[in-house]
């Protein structure tokens, strides 16, 4: 009986070390925060959304201003309105988050990004624009010569708003989407002006230290490879990893599956 008694007390230091300081639960899993581009909304979201908090993932979605459903006079929308909506919904969010911005949201994200960075865990670039500080998106989106979006857009309320031809929606947003995705976006609301001529003012001291990923785009017609590669350049070293996707503008509509793959790799 002692020499049982000091086996189990020789024993306790392993055993607790093997099972009871192993955690009970698994890791909480992170929470997306997904910002759609122009010409889009929340419905941007609604094939990866399900598949990410299936695997226990959080995801936040939803319009920006003046975009889908969302009810806010065209003319009142502007760069910071976008930003302080994005910052509100993080804010009513415990922890850090995974910030993603797609295609215009990209602009929207690092604005974000600058002003609280205590609160982004990392942020992803979806065929997005990345400018440097001072830029606009006017400025980038105009280098990019080979777009459809510039030479087709069409300016209407006075210069308030722009729309694109259905068939031009189709082309850049939904070329490989499904049918039924692609009658929803040539129904796509007209888009807001007044951000594309605001300018993102960045620090190293906020935006600089969160680690960025870039999902690049390799068929798009809307934000093209090229003006990718040239914002990609010119972060040079400053972006963790580039993934790519053999996809249009609309790498969700796509190839849910795959973007998601390349969601849980980066998190």
């Amino acid at each position: 009986m002692k020499l049982l008694l000091l086996l189990l007390v020789l024993a306790c230091p392993f055993l607790a070390v093997s099972c009871d300081d192993r955690p009970s639960t698994e890791p909480a899993k992170p929470t997306f925060v997904f910002v759609h581009g122009t010409f889009a909304d929340a419905y941007a979201w609604h094939l990866i959304k399900p598949k990410l908090e299936k695997e226990g993932y959080g995801v936040v979605a939803f319009s920006l201003p003046a975009h889908g459903d969302d009810q806010t006079p065209v003319e009142k929308a502007s760069y910071d309105l976008y930003v302080n909506t994005v910052i509100e919904k993080i804010n009513a969010i415990p922890g850090k988050v995974v910030l993603l911005g797609h295609s215009m949201g990209g602009m929207v994200v690092t604005g974000v990004a600058e002003k609280i960075p205590a609160k982004i865990e990392k942020l992803v670039y979806l065929c997005a624009f990345l400018p440097k500080s001072d830029q606009t998106l006017y400025e980038l989106a105009s280098s990019d010569t080979e777009s459809l979006i510039g030479k087709n857009l069409h300016p209407e309320a006075g210069g308030v708003t722009a729309s694109l031809p259905p068939n031009v929606l189709v082309q850049v947003f939904a070329v490989d989407a499904s049918a039924e995705i692609q009658k929803v976006v040539a129904k796509t609301r007209p888009e807001p002006l007044a951000v594309f001529g605001a300018k993102v003012t960045l620090t190293e001291a906020n935006f600089g230290k969160i680690p960025k990923y870039y999902i690049k785009t390799l068929k798009d017609e809307g934000v093209t490879p090229a003006l990718q590669q040239r914002m990609l350049d010119a972060y040079a070293g400053k972006v963790v990893k580039v993934f790519t996707m053999n996809t249009s503008h609309s790498p969700y509509w796509a190839k849910p599956d795959e973007l998601v793959s390349i969601l849980k790799e980066i998190n």
